[in-house]
């Protein structure tokens, strides 16, 4: 199954979806270098990009992996595990 999700940044192009964080914030990344995130955030008003740091992007991922651990979604643990690795290290 492919679930790969990408939105179009109105000044950086393509950006490629890391994963979900909570309801209604997504974090993106560009699409080729990987070196620019954003928390997408949807709401009433629509669709709104706020720019994070890298280690902040690291740091949301992890707080995401932990809750996945601790309410038992194996499946999505190891595909965010992958997409931690391949982003991060």
């Amino acid at each position: 199954m492919n679930t790969e999700t990408y939105l179009n940044h109105p000044t950086f192009g393509l950006l490629y979806r890391v994963c979900l964080i909570e309801q209604n914030q997504e974090l993106f990344t560009t699409l080729y270098a990987q070196r620019l995130f954003f928390l997408a955030l949807s709401g009433i008003d629509g669709l709104r990009f706020e720019p994070v740091t890298r280690a902040d992007a690291r740091l949301l991922v992890e707080n995401r992996l932990r809750l996945l651990r601790r309410m038992g979604q194996a499946q999505e643990f190891a595909e965010l595990q992958l997409i931690h690795k391949r982003t991060f290290q």
